[in-house]
């Protein structure tokens, strides 16, 4: 049976810090992960605790438009 649509989606999720930071002052990157969500368990954006290299600490990563 074929479905509609395929349920598990990739995602980018991005460092918060890292934006506010570049929109203030030069910052050497943006912290991005790529990741799996099921579209019918979660519609909504994503969040997850992540470490950021730039930040040099855990901080949260949303989930970001393609």
């Amino acid at each position: 049976m074929a479905k509609g649509k395929e349920a598990r989606v990739m995602i980018i999720l991005e460092c918060t810090t890292c934006i506010r930071k570049s929109e203030n002052q030069k910052s050497p990157g943006i912290s991005r992960y790529i990741s799996q969500k099921n579209r019918h368990n979660t519609p909504s954006r994503l969040e997850l605790k992540k470490f950021c290299p730039y930040c040099y600490k855990h901080t949260i990563h949303v989930e970001i438009k393609k």
